[in-house]
């Protein structure tokens, strides 16, 4: 009896001391290619675990630490699959079917979150054709946790039309535009949204809490019944968990609900440079300007954010920004053309990050102004081919020291918009398309809309 009760105790010792696996290491995953991937988990302390890498055979060794984690640096070969990988401790796991190709982040609320199922432009359509079976989601519920998760519950699968149905629609159409260029490479795509929340609770706590003016921005944040309103909650329990898994980059489609706020642009650059820290990558990060939407007449609310977006490109480097303005109706906070966009955030990445395109990729963005006596001469980058939609501008106005805004005529010469009002003869400000209903009417070669701006 006693010699039963050791062999259980030892038994059970044994069960408990298994390697424990996150769970965004499982099988159907993908790792990103041409790398130094961390792997991690748990085990005993003093325990020696072994990794082999099916793509190479390798063999790697680690020790768990006293806090029983271990990690370890994989190098990963160039895109392919399907592998596995073998763990092996006191028990053994094998993780299968696991390609080797691109990994993206893709984060925000709503606009981000929304898939086929939401009643997306085609998505029927488009769903019936998602059998892609190098293309894999990794979909993060939503969760929140006032202290850094190490887990979450979710797990890999393979794109099929029925997974796809329920997955972000713009990080799917990223993957597949990114495909058609990179030559079916596999893409991994892990989508961790919410509707309806603020930059600010996807953002670490400690830094908001060590800057004023970010902690002021986030108590204003008032409460809703679509999800949480206080720094870092789903950051801890959405985003903590996946940091150090090695992607290409991150694409981010937020905003509305930081509408009202000042200083957007330090709160997303803030967002930014804290993930990147987290992940010790500097990571392209990659964003879409919000639509126009009827937030109100009385408050430029929603344009202010559009122009805090733009100012972001040029406060942290790496970046990009998607325009929407003629792909999207005044009515609807949830434009339905979600293909247009993941095709317009893969362009941005193709240029920028894969280097396969030459073409220009972003709409016309202010650069910079030029007075000469009651006339104001604004130049842009990516300004080639400029043009007015219906031959003529409606959307610039002019200010002088009184700061109030006049309607202005504009007219395009030699790549550059020269903007004159009759009401204003000393000019010192312009603006454009700066109303939170206003769709751009300035595009450039590609057919792309200009962003809205206010000169300071």
């Amino acid at each position: 009896m006693k010699r039963v009760l050791l062999l259980f105790l030892f038994i059970t010792n044994l069960a408990s001391a298994n390697v424990v696996l996150p769970s965004v290491f499982s099988d159907n995953m993908v790792l990103q290619r041409n790398s130094e991937v961390k792997i991690w988990g748990w085990g005993s302390p003093k325990e020696e675990i072994t990794i082999i890498t099916g793509w190479n055979n390798q063999q790697y060794n680690v020790i768990p630490s006293n806090e029983a984690k271990w990690d370890i640096m994989v190098k990963t070969p160039e895109a392919g699959g399907p592998f596995e990988i073998i763990i092996k401790g006191y028990n053994q796991i094998t993780l299968k079917n696991i390609l080797i190709g691109e990994v993206w982040l893709c984060s925000g609320q709503s606009n981000m979150e929304m898939s086929v199922s939401w009643g997306i432009e085609n998505g029927e359509a488009e769903a019936k054709l998602a059998n892609h079976h190098n293309i894999r989601f990794f979909n993060v519920p939503k969760l929140t946790s006032t202290t850094p998760q190490d887990n979450l519950p979710a797990n890999w699968e393979v794109c099929t039309p029925e997974t796809m149905k329920y997955f972000s629609a713009v990080a799917y159409f990223f993957a597949l535009h990114l495909q058609e260029d990179l030559k079916n490479v596999p893409i991994g795509l892990i989508n961790s949204s919410w509707g309806g929340t603020p930059a600010e609770i996807w953002i670490p706590e400690a830094t908001i809490a060590n800057d004023k003016v970010l902690t002021a921005s986030a108590n204003k944040l008032s409460i809703t019944e679509y999800g949480p309103n206080q720094p870092g909650r789903t950051y801890n329990a959405m985003i903590n968990p996946l940091a150090g898994f090695k992607i290409a980059g991150t694409i981010w489609y937020q905003g509305e609900s930081n509408v009202g706020a000042n200083n957007y642009e330090k709160t997303l650059s803030a967002l930014i440079t804290s993930w990147r820290k987290e992940w010790k990558q500097d990571f392209p990060f990659y964003f879409v300007q919000i639509a126009p939407y009827q937030y109100g007449d009385n408050h430029f609310g929603g344009v202010e954010i559009q122009n805090a977006q733009r100012k972001t490109l040029e406060l942290v480097d790496n970046t990009g920004m998607a325009m929407t303005s003629d792909i999207s109706t005044t009515d609807d906070i949830h434009p339905k053309d979600k293909k247009s966009v993941g095709n317009r955030l893969a362009e941005i990445a193709l240029k920028n990050h894969y280097k396969t395109k030459n073409t220009i990729v972003d709409g016309p963005l202010f650069k910079a102004i030029e007075i000469k006596k009651s006339t104001i001469s604004v130049s842009f980058k990516n300004a080639n081919g400029l043009y007015f939609k219906n031959k003529k501008s409606s959307l610039f106005e002019v200010a002088g020291d009184d700061n109030v805004f006049h309607p202005a005529e504009a007219k395009i010469k030699n790549e550059k918009i020269e903007v004159t009002s009759k009401f204003v003869k000393d000019p010192k400000k312009v603006r454009f398309a700066w109303k939170n209903t206003a769709q751009s009417d300035v595009f450039n070669v590609v057919n792309l809309p200009a962003s809205a701006f206010i000169s300071e």
